[in-house]
């Protein structure tokens, strides 16, 4: 019987961490394919697919198929979830358990909640929780995956003023996902003729995320513009500059589909988009503090830490 190594490598945590952030992203994706071909109800009941099947039968047709297939890729996540918390258990890595742990403990949630979801006949809101909770999931994962490619967790690389920033464009992000799924929510995407909506007024709260999404990308600039001004470390700035790119992206392709009256391929590109955006808002909030190192060590501005500029103190 095969005996699991007394510790694993950290390039072994890193990849089995980058197979969670990729896995957690695709499920976003396929629950797209499922809503966007009016496949939500294709398994109508939950745990089973249907009363007297845990598994699609063929009068369920494509729609069950659809579902079912995006069911089982919960198994994958599973075993991914539950080999991340091992390979870190089983390693010198302390300060990544916590992650791991939370890592795997989203995966039951967020079954609880698709079959929750399910069973309330696509509920609208429980819907945008489906969704919000596998961003959640793709944030950490990423975050654990940067953490897992270094020593350690170091010093912040910059003072409270731009950290305070930094937390500003999270929760922007945070808020433009949020309003995103209401906004779906309230569209003809729904996953099933008979689901229901929200009742708002599309329109506006087609305005009222776009608007999010302007305060998003305001402050990014803001702080892409600050952090160069200051000669802030280099981590940070590309950071900031990738997730700028990623946002604008993501409205153009927004500002397509609602103009195009909303394609299934553009709607699908645009969840990738989302999902880009919280990966990205996770990597500026990691790029915030610098890895472990021995005192004296430059930090990844290419300065010794007790040079950093003082305006960043």
């Amino acid at each position: 019987m095969p005996v699991l190594p007394a510790s694993f490598s950290p390039a072994t945590i890193s990849r089995i961490a980058f197979a969670n952030v990729v896995a957690n992203g695709a499920i976003v994706l396929t629950g797209g394919v499922v809503r966007l071909t009016g496949s939500g109800l294709g398994c109508p009941t939950w745990p089973r697919c249907t009363d007297d099947s845990f598994v699609t039968t063929p009068e369920m047709g494509i729609h069950g198929v659809v579902e079912f297939g995006n069911r089982l890729l919960t198994f994958v996540l599973s075993v991914l979830a539950v080999a991340l918390v091992v390979v870190v258990v089983r390693s010198a890595r302390r300060d990544l358990r916590p992650l791991a742990v939370a890592a795997f403990l989203g995966i039951p949630a967020q079954g609880l909640i698709g079959g929750i979801t399910v069973l309330t006949g696509l509920n609208p809101w429980t819907v945008a929780a489906h969704f919000l909770v596998s961003m959640g999931l793709v944030a950490l994962t990423t975050v654990l995956w940067l953490r897992s490619r270094e020593p350690g967790v170091g010093e912040p690389l910059v003072g409270r003023p731009f950290r305070l920033l930094v937390g500003g464009v999270a929760a922007a992000a945070a808020l433009v996902l949020v309003m995103g799924t209401v906004v779906t929510g309230s569209g003809p995407h729904s996953g099933d003729r008979e689901a229901g909506r929200t009742g708002f007024d599309t329109e506006l709260v087609s305005h009222l995320h776009a608007d999010a999404v302007f305060l998003l990308v305001g402050l990014t600039v803001a702080l892409l513009v600050a952090l160069h001004a200051t000669e802030s470390p280099a981590r940070l700035r590309r950071a900031a500059r990738d997730l700028l790119v990623v946002e604008l992206a993501q409205g153009v392709i927004g500002y397509v589909q609602y103009f195009t009256d909303l394609p299934v391929l553009l709607v699908l590109l645009h969840m990738l988009g989302a999902v880009l955006v919280a990966a990205y808002a996770a990597r500026l909030v990691w790029s915030v503090r610098g890895p472990a190192s021995e005192p004296g060590t430059p930090s990844s501005s290419g300065r010794p830490r007790d040079q950093v500029p003082s305006l960043l103190s």
